[in-house]
């Protein structure tokens, strides 16, 4: 793996996401962050803890950029504490033995099951802890499965782009 192509092609999705997506807020329910798919497609075998550090770094850049008080480094590390038990639920063993979790080596519905699950989770996290209560609870499921569903599509058109 070119650990430089890596760095460079999260570098780019972490702009995109601060310089553009941050600034779309449709409807006033959806507000996609994209930059989880850098943590998504992390390769399986790197070692949990160096999974957890990375998602407390690209959680914090985030908060530095949106001012949001550790909201995003607190699903971040939630993200990438669920992610080896959520991957060892969906993929098999023999998957297991790839590095990298995209569309071929794993396959569409187990992707979109994986992406779906923690992308969720990520953004109920999130969003939740950005109202600061449960008192609005509709709202937040409301702002998260349409985030959810917007963050998925993105999600799934760059990796059909990618590995086409």
């Amino acid at each position: 793996m070119d650990w430089t192509k890596q760095i460079g092609r999260y570098a780019i999705v972490m702009l995109l996401q601060v310089l553009l997506f941050n600034q779309l807020q449709l409807f006033g329910v959806c507000h996609p962050y994209i930059y989880v798919m850098c943590l998504l497609m992390m390769p399986i075998t790197l070692p949990h803890s160096v999974d957890m550090v990375i998602g407390a770094v690209v959680g914090l850049i985030m908060d530095v950029f949106c001012n949001s008080l550790g909201i995003h480094m607190s699903a971040c590390i939630l993200l990438m504490f669920l992610r080896p038990y959520i991957l060892g639920v969906i993929i098999n063993d023999k998957e297991r033995l790839t590095e990298q979790i995209n569309q071929q080596t794993i396959g569409l519905v187990p992707l979109l099951k994986y992406a779906a699950i923690l992308v969720a989770v990520h953004h109920l996290m999130v969003f939740a802890l950005g109202a600061w209560s449960w008192y609005h609870i509709g709202f937040i499921l409301i702002e998260t499965l349409v985030s959810s569903v917007l963050t998925l599509v993105v999600l799934l058109g760059y990796n059909a782009l990618r590995y086409r």
